[in-house]
């Protein structure tokens, strides 16, 4: 084995490829992000569009897309990436997600050959940043019932309403925003200096304080009719593109599991308490045992919905039954290990505590766990619970 928690020997699983872009990510993540992710977290501050320029670099915004400055890495590699950026820090790897799989993808899918050229080069160097705008405050869970309205006036389309807890809406310079039409939602992409756009920064977040988080409001905006995404027809457009995102999710937990086991082996095998280290306890063996084991199989159930991808046969229920375990067990691993480093896992000397409250926020977005139920309990009886 070449580390103590790849219990099953999954590397040799990878291809060379995939584990080169998995330890230059590392490394950047190193270099970059961990000597100060704690100190933007608590100062709730993060360099963000700096990030993104080096992110853009390294070829990790819209990594999986093709064409326009893409990189078209495969679908696993990309998952490897996601792991490695919110093993430093979910804020982190929520910004690759939504300029990449929500913003960058809808726009590859779902835009015109124009729009493409005109957004995708500069969003895949990280020179814009891309926001997605479907949450809205009264509408989280039920986009169905979005209140944004876009009206046609002429050769325009002018839309009103608003959408709330948006990842990089504060500095974003384009917003695909979903508003329901005459005929039905659709998407447009939105210049976010637009008169009547304004955005502000939700303020007081006691997660995901690594991650610019902000609420969008459309007062009006008239935009040309050139600025609407002309294969985004329906609701199936923005969910298709919430599916891409959450297979990073399926991946990033497992990152931000890993680095909390990671921290409490090297604790209790360090930390001496009763004249012997804290992993001589029974007590403290199990729970390393029943997390790694959780950890473990969180990497297999990832790894096998990237093969998946990667064949052109991945389901939106299998990427939900990817969320629903990875966020649920990566959030019991934070808190157990919590335990493991006693009052030292409260502190940001640590990242645990950081990790488990971002992965509240996880656990929510991208769907709720309760959603991501609702869809494989669908899948199972064919019956819908959703209304």
């Amino acid at each position: 084995m070449t580390a103590p928690l790849d219990l099953l020997d999954l590397d040799p699983s990878l291809s060379e490829e995939e584990r080169q872009i998995r330890d230059v990510v590392r490394q950047l993540v190193d270099d970059r992000v961990r000597p100060h992710v704690a100190d933007w977290y608590e100062q709730g501050r993060v360099p963000a569009r700096e990030l993104a320029q080096e992110f853009g670099k390294l070829g990790l915004l819209g990594m999986h897309l093709s064409g326009y400055g893409c990189a078209g890495a495969s679908a696993v590699a990309y998952g490897l990436a996601c792991q490695e950026l919110e093993a430093a820090d979910s804020g982190v790897r929520s910004l690759v997600s939504v300029q990449g799989s929500l913003a960058m993808y809808a726009i590859w899918r779902y835009g015109s050959e124009d729009q493409k050229r005109r957004w995708l080069p500069a969003m895949a160097t990280g020179e814009v940043i891309g926001c997605f705008g479907l949450t809205e405050p009264d509408h989280g869970s039920d986009p169905a019932s979005m209140a944004t309205r876009a009206r046609r006036d002429g050769d325009d389309w002018v839309l009103s309403g608003g959408k709330m807890w948006i990842t990089n809406a504060p500095i974003a310079d384009v917003g695909v925003i979903w508003a329901r039409t005459e005929s039905g939602v659709r998407g447009f992409a939105v210049p976010m200096d637009m008169p009547g756009v304004t955005t502000r920064e939700i303020p007081r977040k006691m997660s995901l304080r690594a991650s610019v988080t902000g609420e969008i409001s459309l007062d009006d905006v008239r935009i040309p009719a050139a600025a609407q995404l002309p294969e985004a027809i329906g609701l199936k457009a923005p969910l298709s593109c919430l599916t891409e995102a959450r297979y990073g999710i399926v991946w990033g937990s497992v990152g931000a599991a890993r680095d909390c086991l990671e921290t409490a082996l090297a604790y209790a095998t360090t930390r001496t308490q009763f004249g012997r280290p804290l992993a001589g306890f029974q007590l403290t063996q199990a729970k390393l045992a029943d997390m790694a084991v959780e950890l473990v199989k969180s990497q297999l159930l990832a790894l096998h919905l990237g093969r998946l991808a990667e064949a052109g046969r991945l389901r939106p229920e299998q990427v939900s039954v990817g969320k629903l375990n990875n966020v649920r067990e990566a959030l019991a691993i934070a808190r157990q290990c919590r335990t493991i480093l006693g009052a030292n896992g409260v502190s940001g000397e640590y990242p645990v505590m950081r990790h488990a409250n971002n992965l509240e926020s996880v656990l929510t977005y991208e769907g709720t766990s309760e959603i991501h139920q609702l869809v494989v309990g669908q899948r199972l009886t064919g019956l819908s619970a959703f209304a």
